[in-house]
């Protein structure tokens, strides 16, 4: 989509902070971060939000997920623990209409966030 701030990103038109990218998915840290660790791991697709997920995407959430762990061991915030959320239209908080998996760690979370 050429209006998508992700996909400029992934087209590197847009510099990012890079920490992880494979054939499938880019990870660079958040420019505005709510913890110390804030990662943002994206599909190369243009998918909008997880309303438009198809069948032929659950490979792809899969490997979105087992990535943030991998991502967690690797910035140090395995042990103590982390977050990971996906937020969907306006009302869940999502901002930039290309799914995005957020990773926060380095500091303690509560239920219910706030």
């Amino acid at each position: 989509m050429e209006n998508c701030l992700f996909c400029k990103i992934i087209d590197k038109s847009i510099p990012s902070d890079i920490v992880y990218e494979n054939d499938n998915l880019l990870a660079f840290n958040d420019i505005n971060p709510e913890a110390p660790v804030h990662v943002l791991i994206i599909p190369k697709i243009h998918i909008p939000t997880l309303n438009d997920l198809k069948k032929e995407h659950v490979g792809l959430l899969g490997e979105l997920v087992f990535t943030a762990g991998i991502l967690a061991k690797k910035l140090g915030i395995d042990k103590d623990g982390y977050r990971t959320n996906f937020n969907c239209n306006d009302a869940g908080g999502q901002t930039v209409y290309h799914i995005h998996l957020h990773l926060l760690g380095g500091r303690h979370f509560s239920w219910p966030p706030g």
